[in-house]
């Protein structure tokens, strides 16, 4: 049986340099990595009802809720940092960006509380009751 391990080492300084940026967790794949110009593609046509967005997105309809990072957590943008002769297994990203809410986004129905990324917004509570202390 073989083990196949990779390391993955995050460059500490880079947390305090790391700007605040929106985010936004789209429902399909997009081939890009880098900056993008979302407030052109997204802003624009964005209708904003009872907490619900709607945007139309190369024609196909896409409804969007604003979520909130549990209370006492970040969110990090990573990004890999390219070093020239290193192990492909082992890397070191670096914090590109911080944020403490995102909008999700799914195709053609608004986000709901069975889906999976709504769900993971409340695990910090539900392990915290699950593992906490136990009161008499």
């Amino acid at each position: 049986m073989s083990c196949n391990t990779s390391v993955t080492r995050l460059c500490v300084s880079s947390v305090n340099e790391a700007q605040r940026a929106p985010v936004h967790l789209t429902p399909c794949e997009i081939e890009h990595n880098g900056p993008a110009q979302v407030s052109q593609y997204f802003t624009a046509t964005t209708k904003n009802r009872k907490q619900e967005q709607t945007v139309s997105f190369r024609g196909r309809c896409l409804r969007g809720q604003e979520l909130s990072c549990p209370q006492g957590y970040t969110g990090l943008v990573l990004k890999e940092i390219n070093k020239p002769g290193s192990d492909q297994e082992d890397r070191t990203v670096k914090v590109s960006s911080v944020f403490d809410k995102l909008t999700y986004w799914n195709l053609e129905t608004p986000p709901n509380s069975d889906d999976t990324v709504v769900m993971a917004m409340d695990w910090p509570e539900l392990a915290e009751a699950i593992h906490g202390p136990v009161e008499d």
